[in-house]
């Protein structure tokens, strides 16, 4: 079992910044990648960005340039960087581990709003 909490969301006007944080704990050795999501109401969950287990990042197209995925294993944490924040970045933002098994696990979510 893997357990996922997110931090780091808040109110922040367009044109800022937040970083989101994610603390991992449980049995984390058999992740072999992570990613963040994001739903916003009336709206589809969708995929942000990817971390694979040998550091390889994807992105969403609204996310390239703007956001960062990066990760600290001595602190079991991984973090999305959000800069040049747009009012549609507006979401819950939700962290999520894959295992090789294909067993995915979620956090609770961290709202981002972006608005003046």
């Amino acid at each position: 079992q893997v357990q996922l909490v997110e931090s780091g969301g808040g109110l922040v006007q367009p044109g800022g910044s937040l970083r989101l944080s994610c603390a991992r704990s449980g049995n984390t050795g058999k992740i072999i990648s992570m990613a963040w999501y994001r739903q916003a109401p009336g709206k589809q969950r969708e995929l942000v960005a990817t971390k694979s287990a040998s550091g390889a990042t994807n992105y969403a197209d609204s996310a390239k340039g703007r956001f960062t995925i990066s990760r600290d294993n001595a602190k079991n944490t991984v973090y999305l960087q959000m800069n040049s924040l747009k009012p549609e970045d507006t979401a819950v933002y939700y962290c999520n581990a894959r295992e090789y098994t294909d067993t995915y696990y979620w956090g609770q979510g961290t709202q981002v709003t972006v608005s003046s």
